[in-house]
Parts: structure tokens; sequence; C-alpha cells
């Protein structure tokens, strides 16, 4: 199951050939009719409300806990109950908001914002780490992406279960 997921491009990209069972669920009623017009499993679901999230083998959300700042942790918490396996979770950790250029700071900050108009939050490794770090024994992988601009977190509760 992956939240936050836009277009479906996880799917496109790398799983519609694979022997899965995809389901997206995104905020946006445009990115959800267009998938299932395709005919991908796909919900519209809002995440800042607290209803449970459907069980799921494996849970993935990519470049999209941010919108959940400054408090993404229950998220988090939420997509780790519902997770039977794994959750996955690949966040930018480097981007165009925090340029030290302050033009392209401005528009990049312009160009993302939040909902309700705030572009403050965004993570950097050093946040982004504390965050994954409170899930102790269930966090068995992070490492950068190619390039360093993301960083990916592999939180297993499978293996957690038996330590």
């Amino acid at each position: 199951m992956e939240l936050c997921c836009g277009p479906g491009i996880l799917y496109d990209r790398f799983l519609r050939h694979k022997n899965v069972q995809y389901r997206g669920l995104d905020i946006s009623k445009d990115f959800i009719s267009d998938l299932i017009q395709r005919g991908v499993t796909a919900e519209q679901w809002d995440l800042h409300s607290d209803r449970p999230l459907p069980r799921a083998a494996y849970v993935v959300m990519q470049g999209s806990l941010y919108h959940f700042l400054p408090n993404a942790a229950p998220v988090l918490d939420r997509m780790l109950e519902a997770a039977d396996k794994e959750v996955i979770i690949a966040e930018p950790i480097k981007n165009l908001s925090s340029s030290k250029i302050p033009m392209i700071a401005r528009l990049s900050r312009k160009l993302t914002e939040l909902r309700g108009g705030s572009s403050a939050g965004r993570f950097v490794e050093k946040t982004l780490d504390e965050l994954a770090g409170r899930y102790g024994s269930l966090l068995r992988h992070s490492f950068l992406a190619p390039g360093g601009r993301e960083k990916i977190y592999v939180f297993d509760k499978v293996a957690a279960a038996v330590t």
C-alpha cells in the first residue's frame, strides 16, 4: 500500500508487471480517479484525519512525510499499525527551499507550499534520523539514495517481534 501515491509512479515504473497487489491512497480526487480509470486499486484518503489505515503487508511513503510536519510521528505510528511486515519511507533531506541562493530558496518555498500555506517544515537528515530513531528495534535499515537527495528507512515489524 502506497500512501500519498500521487499519480502512481511507484506502481507504473516498478510494480505494474510484478505479481503484487498494489493499493494507492491519496488525498487528490484527480490522482485517484486517473488511477482507477487505468485499472489500479486506489482510494481517496486524507492522512490528516485520524482514520485508521487499511492493513497491508508493506506500507510505503515516498517524499510526502514532510507534509505532516511539525509532528509527523502520528502518521508513522499509523503506518506501523497498518503494516504486517514493513514500513518503507523515502524522504528528501536536501531540497531547494534551503538553498543558499535567496531567490531560489524563496521560489522553491512558494512552489512547494504545505497545506495551509506554510513551507517552513522540511526534513534534513538529522531531523529525519531523530524521528526514525524513536522507533528503536523496528528500524532495520537506513541509507542514502544514490545522489544523497533522499534517505530511505525500513521499519521491520516481523524482525522486531522476534527479538
